[in-house]
Parts: structure tokens; sequence; C-alpha cells
């Protein structure tokens, strides 16, 4: 089994077809689940799954929900993207290796984060996403 990091297949095929409103977001709901090592989970994943989701003090099946931060359309660098406010658990008593982040309206997948190793929760668990910019922003698309 693994998680491999990235956009999933289905998420491109769900852009495409009009499926993934980050513009409008009163239409869908994002929302983060945290998985095991054992989980495989990667640019295949179209669904979200309850396969090897994580269980432990502080974590309800499905995980939280993301709050949207507003898409940017940047012409110099010919990039748009969007990312979502660090979500935190806590309390928190559990171990994580990666996530998916998906449409928890529809279940679609969106992408798949590996942490990159085991990790430990005793208190408080936060996923701290990348700075919010063209070169850096969880989901981008470049020309």
């Amino acid at each position: 089994m693994a998680i491999v990091q990235g956009l999933t297949t289905s998420f491109y095929s769900d852009c495409l077809a009009g499926k993934a409103d980050f513009a409008t977001p009163t239409i869908y709901t994002y929302k983060i689940a945290l998985y095991n090592g054992n989980a495989n989970l990667g640019s295949t994943t179209t669904t979200y799954t309850t396969d090897n989701e994580i269980t432990g003090t502080g974590y309800t099946a499905g995980g939280k929900t993301l709050t949207l931060l507003p898409p940017v359309t940047d012409q110099t660098n010919e990039v748009a993207y969007i990312s979502f406010v660090d979500v935190t658990w806590n309390p928190a008593s559990f171990t994580t290796n990666g996530a998916l982040i998906y449409n928890s309206t529809t279940g679609a997948s969106v992408c798949v984060l590996n942490f990159g190793s085991t990790k430990t929760a005793n208190s408080t668990f936060t996923v701290t996403f990348p700075a919010y910019n063209s070169s850096d922003a969880i989901i981008r698309f470049t020309n």
C-alpha cells in the first residue's frame, strides 16, 4: 500500500466537466480525511473512502471541513491557484501518514497528501498548507 501525493486524475476530469466549483464556496463543501500508512491513495483515487481512515481521540470519520481561500488567477505567472485555511484537531490522540482532500457534497476526490512519515498527535494536530501563492499553493493550474 502507498500514499502518493498529488492531484487525482478524476479531479482534473471534474474540473473540465464543471463539477469542481471553487469560485462559489456555497455550492460544494470540501473536507480533509486522515489515513494510516496502509492506505492506498494516489492519482487513481476517485472518491472518499473509509478504508484505512484513522481512528482516535478527536478524530471523526470523514475528517474536517476545510475553509476555502479565494481562487486567484495570476496572469503574470500564467497560473491559477487555490488553497485552504490550515486545519486543526484539538484534542487529538492518533497517528496518521497522509490525507485525502475531497468534495464531501459529491464524494469526489481532489488531492492526496503524503506526510512523509508517521505523524503522532498527543494533544493537537494541524495540517499546515503551503504558502498561498502562484508557486506554492496546494492546488495550481499552470500553462
